[in-house]
């Protein structure tokens, strides 16, 4: 049986310094994250926003939404893969977050293809289903908690063949391990199980950053 290797960052770095390079802002907003303390862990890992970029060429993504902005990175990221008249919809609640992402959208020159929204994700969900509107993509990256609700009222807001990804969903590795026993981690179990058992779409969990489920709605 053949095993996976273990992803150290010694392996991380040679393989961003074998990828094609970040655009500058990504860049500045990674070095504005270092500067955060412990919170930088909201951002989305280099290799994740890669591959965010390729599913959204290979499909031909046009229109994604996004459920927690934080600073901005991964809707930059998304961004700069649409085609011209594409879109990124980034919804969070926290208006001072939300303001340093704007601000990096514009230094980008990609506040004409990212939306914000600053409202409770939950209330905006339902909003956007009684306005029947569409996604090729949503990108789910916020309280766990909810990640059930995001679901739910996420899966009204895509065409079949259409993409739902969720970040975190291997918890620091801590989902398969019997002696943790936390709130946050059983939810995320919890989580897992719910996607698994879901005959609505295909799923698959991938090993990348902090763990990425993918669902295709059939």
């Amino acid at each position: 049986m053949l095993k996976n290797i273990e992803v150290t960052q010694d392996l991380l770095d040679y393989i961003y310094n074998h990828t094609q390079p970040l655009h500058q802002t990504q860049k500045d907003i990674l070095t504005h994250n270092k500067t955060l303390g412990d919170i930088q862990r909201m951002q989305i890992s280099e290799v994740q926003g890669y591959f965010l970029q390729l599913i959204i060429k290979i499909n031909n993504v046009k229109n994604c939404l996004e459920i927690g902005t934080f600073t901005g990175f991964s809707a930059i990221t998304m961004a700069l893969a649409l085609p011209n008249g594409g879109k990124v919809t980034t919804l969070d609640y926290d208006e001072k977050i939300v303001h340093i992402a704007r601000n990096f959208f514009k230094e980008g020159n990609l506040d004409n293809k990212i939306e914000t929204v600053i409202s409770p994700a939950l209330e905006t969900l339902k909003k956007f289903s009684q306005e029947r509107r569409k996604f090729d993509l949503i990108f789910i990256d916020a309280d766990k908690g909810n990640y059930k609700n995001y679901y739910e009222l996420c899966l009204n807001l895509i065409n079949k063949k259409a993409l739902i990804i969720f970040d975190n969903v291997l918890w620091h590795g801590d989902v398969f391990k019997k002696n943790v026993t936390d709130k946050q981690t059983n939810i995320m179990r919890e989580f897992n199980k719910y996607i698994k058992d879901d005959n609505r779409v295909e799923k698959i969990i991938l090993p990348i950053g902090d763990g990425l489920t993918i669902c295709r709605k059939l």
